[in-house]
């Protein structure tokens, strides 16, 4: 069913207390990482759709065999998991491929229209923290909610650290405008080492898809993302390994070097006086 000329719904599923979780790319990816294995992992189905090129414009094309192909758009989609659990929440997925440089808040705007008229009652959104944390140490997650009683809510599950925070990008928008429409939001954000910010970070994903589990009350085999975790920390440990053997070889010399150095110094000292 085509809704208007921006979004696109398939199907107007019977949903039980929905919760929405939107993502889009960021920081560490965490977002993105944690919406790819909940729809692998779970039942859902396609919903729906926003009208890509309404918001993104391409800058250029792929050519392939000397043949130019039609612009690529981002995805941007909607999908649905209807909780086997009597009682439990249903969930609506929103997966965004990028971020658009313009039209950012209509976006959001429209994500939440689909939200609502499927009545959602909660928005959740995922993102990174970046700290001091080591990478081989377990990242915290933090909460932070659209209001202060929500937040309140959140300290049993220990998230809440009160200090004041930028949430860049979409996966931070879109609770700003949940908060503008009365509607509750929350987002989970997994620490992140300040220095690998630009890597993906399946340890902090697996700790907010953790957190986000208790907090929904459902149950997702996580040994495949555990593993893939490990296999991320090892091939950390290996790059941090092979930065600071090449800081090492050039920008540190040995200390007979350094002391040849100073007598060389000296030599050349007492021949000026001489």
């Amino acid at each position: 069913m085509q809704e208007n000329n921006v979004i696109k719904l398939y199907a107007e599923p019977k949903l039980n207390a929905p919760i929405l979780l939107a993502s889009w790319p960021g920081i560490g990816n965490v977002s993105v990482i944690i919406a790819n294995y909940l729809k692998e992992k779970l039942d859902f189905k396609d919903l729906g759709e926003l009208n890509a090129p309404h918001f993104f414009d391409p800058i250029g094309v792929t050519v392939r065999d000397n043949v130019i192909e039609a612009p690529q758009f981002p995805q941007c989609k909607f999908y649905y998991w209807q909780n086997p659990k009597e009682g439990g929440s249903d969930i609506v997925l929103f997966m965004g491929d990028d971020q658009p440089g313009f039209k950012v808040y209509e976006l959001a705007n429209c994500v939440l229209d689909v939200a609502q008229k499927l009545g959602v009652v909660r928005v959740y959104t995922c993102a990174a923290a970046v700290s001091h944390i080591h990478h081989t140490e377990q990242p915290d997650v933090w909460g932070v909610a659209t209001t202060a009683a929500l937040a309140g809510e959140l300290a049993k599950y220990e998230l809440v650290r009160k200090e004041n925070l930028h949430i860049a990008g979409l996966n931070g928008l879109l609770l700003g405008v949940t908060k503008e429409r009365g509607l509750e939001g929350i987002c989970l954000l997994g620490e992140v080492p300040g220095y690998a910010t630009r890597i993906e970070n399946p340890k902090a994903a697996l700790a907010v898809l953790a957190a986000f589990c208790r907090i929904m009350e459902i149950e997702v085999d996580v040994a495949e993302l555990t593993q893939i975790a490990k296999e991320a920390e090892s091939h950390m440990r290996q790059v941090t390994a092979e930065a600071m053997s090449e800081y090492i070889e050039h920008f540190t010399q040995p200390i007979w070097e350094q002391e040849s150095e100073e007598d060389d110094e000296e030599e050349d000292e007492d021949d000026e006086e001489d």
